[in-house]
């Protein structure tokens, strides 16, 4: 697919890219909400601890898992991070892309806060997943700055 906004382009496959990691860490938290946190090849001792972390009354929020939100932000991540999307000219296309950013990264924040303070644990593979939305938002507030059109 050729473009004559390679910006644009390059920014899509980068935040896919992301995305479908974030994905990936989700799928793996889902997995390990849904059966067993022992699945999770992560110590459950000491500062680092997966199974504290991902079976806290944190884990579930409404009655939904958090990873099970976290694969549901991705999913709608996905589709605004597309290389098409990043070429659509709409201004709605880039403000939702970093609104849903923005969100991400909020919650990461959040989830660092409760992890350090109120439980005292860190899980690695939900630290994978916050990397990945802090990456994502500053991809996309650093691409959607350098390429919406000067109005």
């Amino acid at each position: 697919m050729r473009s004559d906004r390679p910006t644009e382009f390059r920014l899509g496959i980068a935040g896919s890219l992301l995305t479908l990691v974030g994905i990936g860490f989700s799928i793996y938290l889902t997995i390990a909400h849904y059966t067993d946190p022992k699945v999770l090849a992560c110590s459950e001792k000491g500062a680092v601890n997966c199974a504290k972390v991902t079976t806290s009354s944190y884990a579930v929020q409404h009655g939904v898992p958090l990873a099970v939100l976290g694969l549901a932000f991705f999913a709608a991540t996905l589709i605004l991070q597309l290389p098409a999307m990043w070429m659509r000219p709409e201004p709605i296309v880039r403000w939702a892309r970093l609104g849903l950013a923005t969100t991400g990264v909020a919650g990461a924040v959040w989830l660092v806060w409760v992890e350090l303070f109120r439980l005292d644990a860190i899980c690695l593979y939900c630290t994978g997943v916050h990397v990945v939305a802090v990456a994502l938002f500053a991809l996309t507030a650093v691409g959607t700055a350098a390429t919406a059109p000067l109005e």
